[in-house]
């Protein structure tokens, strides 16, 4: 177990001097873009932090996390599809699991950790508080 994770840790890192690194840029943008229009929408529409909703409304948690997964699945698909390409080219065969890691880090975490407080700071700056 311990080689595994070891060997884990020595792929992700890898892929940050590696082949197709714009990735690790541009997707997390591309996320970040969709979090921001999200975000904007929903201190428009008067709703709650989004990551904060999923935690704290176990009655909407369904609908924001399909809303959610909407907004980030063409690139959590395009990050797989890439990182399958990394994969390949590099290490000559495919490991699922990183696979997830990578595409979860490069499409979900943006959309999350942005998308609530855009809505708290578009909030704050209609009704005229300072943030």
């Amino acid at each position: 177990m311990e080689d595994v994770l070891a060997r884990v840790w020595d792929n992700l890192g890898g892929r940050i001097g590696g082949p197709l690194t714009f990735r690790l840029i541009l997707q997390p943008v591309m996320a970040t873009i969709l979090a921001v229009k999200a975000g904007l929408q929903d201190a428009r529409d008067h709703r709650p932090p989004y990551f904060w909703a999923i935690l704290t409304s176990p009655d909407e948690r369904r609908e924001l996390l399909q809303q959610g997964w909407k907004a980030v699945a063409k690139i959590f698909v395009l990050a797989v599809v890439i990182d399958v390409v990394y994969q390949i080219i590099v290490f000559r065969w495919v490991y699922p699991g990183e696979l997830l890691i990578i595409a979860f880090v490069l499409a979900c975490a943006p959309y999350l950790l942005v998308r609530g407080p855009v809505n708290r700071i578009a909030t704050a700056t209609r009704e005229g508080r300072h943030v």
